[in-house]
């Protein structure tokens, strides 16, 4: 046995499942989970000293690379006054006023500690602000682990729920929690349409990945876009755009500055943490203005915005803003995308890939799926053989079908020409 294996069976004895995240229990694709020792740049290293070019980067904080240089001095320069307070501090202003320059919808922000607990928040102050109580969201969007949320969930969800239950996608939420949640097809224009008019003045948010990563990459058609927010407005719902996956992380002003798109409520989370748990909700003052102190509407946190984690997610912005950062991350990962797309044309596998910013997708399938119902039907079978072989040649992909990808800036060409050697051999032994 290795000491991957020692470990594994070491952790289940006092882990459920020995990860304490579902995703990293390899139960997809079967065999034994790397247990990361140390990370830099691009890479990792596993407990056993070997080395993988690393794709998944924290599910998509380490945009900057793992122990940034900049971002390690940042985190240690804080560390020193202590960790947390319990009180406010200077930073936490500076962050929030940070996130509202650069996300225009935001015109006050909210700081928590994970994406649950920002999408969990943002939904409670919809249904505040609202007066009602239902919900919209979309098939195979994850948002975190709420109950009411988990109903036809993505992320490690697709990977162990059954697919064809209605609701909901976990034991332990009551079904006349659920009642109050509606699941539509992501992308489904007339669906949207026809709910809006039998329950428009009942919906006090529709909540939505902007780009879905949680059942692989998938992206939006603007008329969805439009219609959706054409109909939030209308009926005086609230407009959420989980933005946990894709803040800051597609775009410097996230995926609503791509897609042209004012929310009314933005979770962020991941990329604005640097690493550190961090998450955030804001939106507009009218909105914000119902949480407590100041409204009836009830959140805290002990950690929220500590100055340890406000450290580490203020110089990565900082490092973001840079000129040309997003160039660069958004064309090389354009640029590993197809160098994975010639090399299973190729081998003749039928395989599409697809990304935005520093986040991709492939897919083995004929052409790029666009639904949930679509990424079921793609070749998971196929992509367990080519996980086993990219990981087997040093290449850390996502251990699920149902993810999506995420790069760094220290991916360069020269990590891209590693990645994509390993990718033709692996291609031509499927």
């Amino acid at each position: 046995m290795g000491k991957n294996d020692i470990l594994f069976e070491r952790a289940q004895k006092t882990i459920p499942g020995g990860v304490n995240s579902p995703v990293r229990a390899f139960r997809q694709v079967g065999g034994t989970p790397r247990f990361v020792a140390k990370a830099k740049g691009p890479y990792f290293w596993d407990a056993e000293g070997t080395r993988y070019i690393d794709l998944i980067m924290s599910w998509g904080p380490m945009i900057a690379g793992h122990a940034n240089p900049e971002v390690v001095e940042a985190v240690k320069r804080a560390a020193e006054t202590s960790f947390s307070y319990g009180a406010p501090t200077e930073g936490e202003i500076e962050l929030a006023e940070r996130i509202c320059q650069l996300v225009p919808s935001i015109e006050q922000v909210r700081m928590v500690s994970s994406g649950t607990e920002a999408t969990m928040s943002a939904l409670r102050l919809a249904r505040g602000y609202t007066g009602r109580d239902l919900i919209i969201k979309f098939e195979g969007c994850y948002h975190g682990h709420a109950d009411s949320l988990l109903v036809k969930a993505g992320s490690g969800l697709l990977t162990f729920a059954d697919s064809t239950q209605n609701a909901p996608s976990s034991g332990g939420v009551p079904q006349d929690l659920v009642k109050h949640t509606l699941v539509l097809p992501y992308n489904d224009v007339q669906a949207l349409k026809g709910v809006f008019i039998k329950q428009g003045d009942q919906v006090a948010a529709v909540i939505i990945e902007p780009f879905a990563g949680n059942m692989n990459l998938i992206k939006p058609s603007t008329e969805f876009l439009s219609t959706l927010r054409q109909l939030t407005s209308q009926h005086g719902s609230v407009l959420i755009y989980d933005e946990v996956m894709t803040g800051f992380r597609v775009a410097l002003g996230g995926a609503q500055s791509l897609q042209g798109i004012t929310p009314d409520l933005t979770c962020l989370g991941k990329v604005m943490g640097g690493g550190m748990p961090m998450a955030a909700f804001g939106g507009k003052k009218e909105i914000m203005s119902k949480l407590a102190p100041l409204g009836n509407v009830y959140q805290a946190g002990t950690l929220s915005g500590n100055p340890v984690a406000v450290a580490a997610g203020l110089k990565t912005l900082e490092i973001i803003s840079r000129e040309g950062f997003f160039d660069c991350l958004t064309g090389q990962t354009e640029k590993l995308m197809t160098g994975f797309k010639l090399a299973a044309d190729e081998a003749g596998v039928p395989f599409e890939v697809d990304s935005v910013g520093g986040m991709f997708g492939f897919y083995f399938a004929n052409q790029v799926p666009t639904s949930f119902e679509a990424v079921t039907k793609t070749d998971i079978e196929a992509f367990k053989k080519f996980f086993h072989l990219m990981l087997d040649q040093g290449v850390y992909l996502a251990p699920s079908a149902y993810e999506a990808g995420f790069t760094s800036i220290t991916h360069d060409n020269a990590v891209l020409e590693e990645i994509i050697t390993a990718a033709k051999t692996a291609f031509k032994k499927l």
